[in-house]
């Protein structure tokens, strides 16, 4: 195996043209930036906490499918609409990858949707 492709349930991944998540042979698993888009209705919930859990669930699915779980993320990226949205997230992210404690950084943008107020995207590293 040289690179495998993870597939998410999103329509935009075929609309778009991108893999939820990439692994690569030497262990690297490269999660998309995932919205607070629920990925099993497709509906957003209105505030940042709802949509950072549903994008922390993305993230852990395709880290799963990747044989691969929060302990192993070695960077995330976090983008926000607003920046004032992002301390509210600091529980959910804490109890995520606090223990792995990543490379991080916070980009404030505008994203596609303008009621989406946080994406979060991460690399892991899987050695075994």
């Amino acid at each position: 195996m040289s690179r495998r492709r993870i597939a998410g349930i999103s329509p935009f991944e075929h609309l778009i043209g991108y893999s939820r998540a990439v692994v690569d042979a030497d262990g690297w698993v490269f999660v998309s930036g995932c919205t607070g888009t629920d990925q099993v209705t497709m509906t957003l919930p209105a505030g940042v906490e709802d949509q950072c859990a549903n994008a922390l669930a993305t993230i852990q699915r395709a880290l799963a499918d990747a044989d691969a779980g929060f302990s192993d993320v070695v960077r995330v990226r976090y983008i926000v609409a607003d920046r004032s949205d992002f301390e509210r997230c600091w529980p959910q992210l804490r109890a995520a990858f606090g223990p792995a404690a990543p490379a991080a950084t916070l980009i404030v943008a505008g994203l596609i949707d303008p009621a989406m107020r946080i994406e979060i995207e991460v690399t892991a590293r899987v050695v075994r």
